[in-house]
């Protein structure tokens, strides 16, 4: 496993539409390993493969329980999801500050759906369905628009640099 250098904006892999995903081989298992040692290096929440600077449709996601307060409880999960897609979002929206590991030093109000289902391949190419809520919701559709070329700030309402104590808050 290897820490691998993530881009940052204006790159413009990060504007791409990423490639679907069609070899579940050896080098896509090192990839996902390679991307979470990136992910926890970081530290983050979640990690697309064109943050790397793979335009390739892969997502990691390593996200914990939340409590009544959405605070991290419990042991973490972790996803690897290979061409993922939302495939339902309730009506039901709420706002959240989101922060990215692309984008440093910014951080902004983004409205995203409160529950999720996204359809995706394992590391072995066999089809999965994640159903999701809350910020691990969030999360993956923040990840997902990543592989459209879509960045957080593309989506907020307003964006601002946000202050030490916000930092501690924001889960990248």
């Amino acid at each position: 496993m290897a820490v691998r250098q993530i881009v940052y904006i204006p790159d413009p892999v990060l504007r791409r539409k990423a490639h679907k995903i069609t070899t579940f081989d050896a080098d896509l298992k090192k990839l996902i390993d390679d991307m979470v040692e990136t992910l926890r290096d970081a530290p983050g929440v979640g990690l697309a493969a064109p943050q790397i600077g793979l335009s390739e449709r892969l997502v990691v996601v390593e996200y914990g329980k939340e409590d009544e307060n959405g605070d991290e409880v419990g042991p973490k999960k972790l996803y690897a999801v290979i061409n993922p897609e939302i495939i339902e979002a309730s009506q039901e929206t709420e706002m959240g500050i989101e922060g990215c590991l692309s984008v440093p030093d910014l951080v902004g109000e983004v409205e995203r759906a409160v529950k999720i289902v996204v359809k995706a391949q394992n590391k072995q190419g066999k089809p999965i369905k994640i159903k999701a809520e809350g910020w691990l919701a969030r999360i993956f559709q923040h990840e997902i628009d990543h592989l459209e070329g879509v960045i957080f700030t593309d989506r907020a309402t307003r964006v601002w640099k946000p202050s030490e104590e916000e930092k501690e808050t924001i889960k990248d």
